[in-house]
């Protein structure tokens, strides 16, 4: 599980970090166990600039919309700096767009990113909302069935955005900070409360006092911070 203490989180900026692919896919047949299920997991690069608008990026889409897709979870991000860890525990290459991602990205990682950034890439403005809790598609995606949970475990797991302000992205971009929201708290703190420590309830509280913070997220939050205090 990836963590961080506050003093190194104030120290942490995403300077470096650089859209290294786009990347897009429409739902088609993936192979789970004996059966056959819809899925839009498989993403493939694509070439030059793209438009990045509320609900996403064209070419792409979700089978599964209640779990998946919406303003809040736009675009999907994934770092390419963790490929070499799951190419040395899984033993295969893993390439842009593998894990489901959108945007695959160099430079940063859960550690850096915080609830409620604000970036720019290209023209578009973006906002984090909430980390990824992949599903079990993505082990069938790879034929691996344990890598979902492994994601979850070691905090590798993604991030959301939002689309603040439409606009035209190209790989190789840089991600511009435009406002690093003033709660501090990031993606792998956020995993942290969901996953691991679940009776935080100071934790959900401030992960509550984010605006930002994605619906679907706040709502299971919610419930859990109910449950702690009956």
């Amino acid at each position: 599980m990836l963590v961080a203490n506050k003093e190194e989180i104030r120290e942490m900026n995403l300077g470096n970090t650089i859209v290294l692919s786009i990347n897009v896919g429409l739902p088609n047949v993936l192979k789970h166990g004996n059966k056959e299920v819809q899925s839009g997991i498989r993403k493939s690069p694509v070439a030059g600039s793209i438009q990045v608008t509320q609900n996403g990026l064209p070419g792409d889409g979700q089978a599964d919309l209640k779990n998946h897709g919406g303003s809040d979870k736009a675009i999907c991000v994934y770092s390419a700096d963790h490929f070499p860890y799951w190419e040395q525990r899984l033993g295969f290459q893993f390439n842009a767009g593998a894990f489901g991602e959108n945007f695959t990205l160099s430079g940063s990682s859960e550690l850096e990113w915080c609830i409620g950034d604000q970036v720019r890439v290209g023209t578009a403005l973006l906002q984090v909302t909430q980390p990824r809790q992949p599903c079990y598609k993505l082990g069938a995606r790879h034929e691996k069935p344990e890598l979902t949970a492994w994601v979850t475990q070691t905090g590798y797991t993604g991030f959301y955005l939002r689309v603040l302000e439409e606009g035209e992205v190209t790989a190789g971009e840089p991600v511009v900070v435009v406002e690093r929201d003033p709660a501090g708290i990031t993606i792998a703190e956020a995993n942290r409360i969901m996953h691991h420590d679940k009776t935080d309830a100071e934790g959900i509280q401030r992960l509550l006092a984010v605006p930002a913070l994605s619906d679907s997220w706040r709502e299971t939050l919610i419930e859990r911070l109910n449950q702690i205090h009956t």
